[in-house]
């Protein structure tokens, strides 16, 4: 029997400074590139570490709001949009160039990611984005979303994220941030969402219904004040239930 294997990733380079803490238990990277946080420094240092542990790296791209960090709709075309995002990755392509690394994967950040799970226009322009590099790069999409379906008509290759630390309502999406009940804190919790969604690709929502959810990838925010810990101890536990880390 082929041993199962999954992804875990961090979104780094946001300002919180505990990537050196975090990359030695995930095994990809989605790196802020301008757009909610990040700059060519930060960039820099971020890619050096996960070049050393030898992670995977993603381009985080996002509407371009450091502000409201990249978590709140914008009003913005889709012409600025693009011109935005192709900014953004470029930035980060120019750094992987210098140190020698490709690009994994791009995964959209806050509002936009959510956003595009939903509007064909939004989730559109990031697959034209996704047009103007390699096609072995993949996007990190939602199951199930509007952005997983035109990228796979538009041959963009994609992986299934599901969220370690989020809550899920009903219809499949996140529950808001402002709702209480949205990020899982407690490691048993977490491990047992997970778990659940790896061995039977569905996943209780809050209202405790059970709906259809596929992952190769899950996502611990970087940001969250548990992180570090949180992926420590779910590195372990589906290690002990041999389930691997790649």
């Amino acid at each position: 029997m082929q041993p199962i294997r999954i992804d875990i990733n961090a979104d780094v380079g946001e300002g919180i400074n505990n990537e050196s803490q975090l990359m030695p238990y995930i095994s990809s990277c989605n790196i802020a590139c301008g757009g909610h946080a990040g700059d060519l420094d930060t960039m820099r240092t971020v890619v050096k570490m996960a070049k050393t542990h030898r992670i995977k790296i993603g381009a985080h791209p996002s509407f371009p709001d450091k502000d409201n960090f990249g978590r709140q709709p914008m009003d913005i075309s889709y012409a600025a949009l693009y011109t935005s995002l192709k900014h953004q990755i470029d930035g980060l392509m120019k750094v992987l160039t210098e140190e020698q690394v490709g690009l994994h994967h791009v995964k959209p950040h806050g509002a936009l990611y959510n956003m595009a799970a939903i509007d064909s226009n939004i989730a559109t322009v990031i697959v034209e984005v996704m047009k103007s590099y390699a096609r072995s790069i993949s996007l990190y999409v939602p199951y199930g979303s509007v952005i997983e379906k035109i990228a796979i008509e538009n041959n963009i290759p994609i992986l299934y994220e599901a969220f370690a630390d989020r809550n899920y309502n009903d219809d499949g999406t996140l529950v808001s941030r402002q709702n209480s009940h949205a990020l899982i804190t407690d490691s048993e919790v977490m491990f047992e969402h997970v778990y659940r969604i790896i061995t039977s690709q569905k996943v209780k929502t809050v209202n405790g219904l059970e709906i259809d959810l596929k992952a190769d990838t899950f996502c611990v925010h970087g940001d969250n004040p548990k992180a570090v810990d949180l992926i420590k101890k779910l590195k372990k536990r589906l290690e002990d239930n041999h389930i691997q880390i790649y």
